[in-house]
């Protein structure tokens, strides 16, 4: 059985490099852009192509391996707590079903909403399983028999983060997620206040923090900029299935309240490239999702292929991908007097 600590011991070593390479190294949208210094890396959900996704352990693994940005999604324990966990169910990705056989609701889904932050606790990360016949999404990623992982808080994952830029020299940002805020509304489950007061209580306030704050739902990001009143950047996700907000005038509408866009990467491709200049044009950041090595759309012969037509073909500023050492890399050969330390604002 594959046990913990030889994840922990990857996990160290990299860090090592990445930890090594640091000390060696020693408003408004177009100011934050100016802030970026040029193309970012987003791991989503940690070094998931690696390790299980949304946990400590691929956070950590993730920054080693020089993301610029960490994305956590988040969710709501029952008790209030937001997790790092990319359903609101708990099945796909954790043991749920084995620990809690009889807490699943009227149409068989285990959802976080019903758990307590010390249920949750008791459970299990497992590599990420289709919920229509239980076969894993990639088969080929970390083994079944892994041990030891388990569901962080958002705040344990911000200390972490926060630690290894303590002892780096370095300012990696955090890339939150907050998911379907309307079913946690109707579960009388609030994110948005919780967010913005978690982040502040750590330090993430103003046009300068390091996070950006993403959401698919407009009325989400809205309340959390004119009601709340954050001026923390904004990110817009938009799916494939959102293709309303790509027109003309709802991207002038996300430009009111959103420092940029998230868009599947398919919008992109489909749109011959033309979405990231309209978006451009409006002074929205792009960052489009997802990038997979093990995944690569039919077109593409290699990853690198793929990162090259977004990156420096279609001209998006940043995305996000689950093998961040891959993009990592690939910018170093296209940007090589960018350093690695330059890029993530490492101070020593």
């Amino acid at each position: 059985m594959v046990h913990l600590r030889l994840t922990q011991a990857l996990t160290l070593a990299t860090l090592a490099a990445a930890t090594s390479t640091a000390l060696a190294g020693g408003a408004d949208r177009l100011e934050l852009a100016d802030r970026l210094e040029g193309k970012i890396v987003i791991a989503h959900r940690g070094a998931s192509g690696y390790l299980p996704e949304h946990t400590l352990e691929a956070y950590a693994l993730a920054y080693g391996m020089g993301a610029d940005y960490i994305e956590p999604d988040l969710v709501m324990t029952h008790d209030g707590v937001l997790i790092a966990l990319h359903d609101i169910h708990l099945e796909g990705t954790t043991d749920v079903e084995a620990v809690f056989p009889d807490r699943a609701r009227e149409d068989g889904r285990w959802y976080a909403a019903d758990f307590t932050l010390a249920e949750i606790k008791q459970l299990s990360v497992e590599e990420r399983e289709d919920g229509a016949n239980g076969a894993r999404v990639f088969p080929q990623r970390f083994p079944d028999d892994a041990e030891g992982f388990t569901v962080p808080t958002f705040e344990e994952m911000i200390r972490l983060v926060q630690g290894l830029n303590a002892v780096t020299g370095c300012d990696v940002g955090i890339y939150p997620e907050t998911k379907l805020p309307a079913f946690h509304d109707a579960e009388g489950l609030a994110m948005e206040q919780t967010l913005l007061t978690t982040l502040a209580e750590y330090g993430y306030r103003g046009r300068d923090a390091r996070v950006f704050v993403q959401s698919f739902d407009p009325a989400n990001l809205q309340e959390m900029r004119f009601e709340l009143g954050t001026d923390l950047p904004l990110v817009q996700l938009i799916s494939g299935g959102q293709q309303e907000l790509t027109e003309p005038a709802a991207l002038r509408r996300i430009a009111t309240y959103a420092d940029g866009i998230g868009p599947s990467k398919t919008l992109i491709e489909d749109s011959a490239g033309a979405l990231v200049a309209a978006a451009h044009a409006l002074d929205l950041l792009v960052h489009p999702y997802t990038f997979r090595a093990d995944a690569l759309p039919g077109q593409y012969q290699s990853l690198r292929q793929e990162l090259a037509q977004f990156y420096f073909g279609y001209g998006v500023d940043g995305l996000f991908t689950d093998q961040p050492n891959l993009a990592v890399d690939y910018l170093k050969l296209r940007q090589p007097a960018r350093r690695l330390a330059e890029r993530r604002r490492c101070s020593r």
